[in-house]
């Protein structure tokens, strides 16, 4: 999948410098791990500063990210491997975020129960109790005796939501909001091609099951991007005009 970014989308022009050692930390992985993918050709090579010290920034953070959210659905390495080579070489950061938003939603629908401990070692992180009621409100846990039900499919998105600067009602309201049109949408697209197929023989009916999700939900993903970043570009207009 390619993005759509107009030319005239403006990146964030501050560059993090990270050395080695702090992207790995940043990343939440090895330094010997972060050198791996360098040599495997996942990432691509730092820029050398003074000292001959090598630099790296959100470029490899998103590469990373993206390399971790498809180990997180199974995939061995030389499939990953393949999957990166496919990809554009000029991806921008936002561009990597988006193509492991869209990994992560094809992520199983599995509720599985756990120990605190566990889901602690599954976030990669420190859950607090104020992080885990967060979860809770977002059907990302449930609380199941001295466990957790955790809902996988959710988890990294979740996760994700607990660093965004937005109060638990304006996610929740959000979330409301995508459920309602997303039902919505899936509906009346599963009305539309049962009547396109309720005179066809059953092979058609087959056939249009098989490649009806995947092509429906890259469109719907396309649809969707392209019109968040024209209101996007419309609020910074305003925003910018106003100051």
């Amino acid at each position: 999948m390619t993005t759509d970014t107009p030319t005239d989308a403006k990146e964030p022009t501050e560059e993090p410098a990270l050395t080695v050692d702090e992207l790995a930390a940043r990343a939440g992985v090895t330094v010997r791990t972060v050198r791996f993918y360098g040599t495997r050709g996942l990432l691509p090579p730092p820029v050398i500063g003074p000292r001959r010290v090598g630099h790296y920034g959100r470029d490899h953070l998103a590469r990373l990210a993206l390399i971790e959210e498809l180990q997180h659905q199974g995939m061995t390495l030389a499939a990953i491997e393949r999957y990166m080579q496919q990809l554009p070489a000029d991806l921008s950061p936002r561009d990597l975020a988006i193509h492991r938003a869209v990994v992560a939603s094809w992520a199983p629908d599995v509720v599985e129960p756990v120990t605190r401990e566990e889901l602690r070692r599954r976030a990669g992180r420190e859950l607090s109790d104020d992080d885990l009621e967060r979860l809770s409100a977002m059907g990302v846990v449930r609380r199941d005796g001295d466990g957790y039900r955790v809902d996988l499919g959710l988890l990294r998105l979740g996760l994700g939501l607990l660093d965004v600067p937005l109060s638990l009602e304006a996610i929740l309201a959000s979330r409301k909001v995508l459920i309602e049109h997303s039902r919505a949408a899936a509906h009346e697209l599963s009305q539309l091609f049962r009547g396109e197929v309720a005179q066809r023989d059953a092979q058609d009916v087959k056939s249009l099951s098989a490649h009806m999700e995947p092509l429906v939900v890259q469109a719907l993903l396309t649809a969707f991007q392209r019109s968040l970043k024209e209101e996007l570009r419309e609020w910074t207009s305003e925003v910018g005009g106003g100051s």
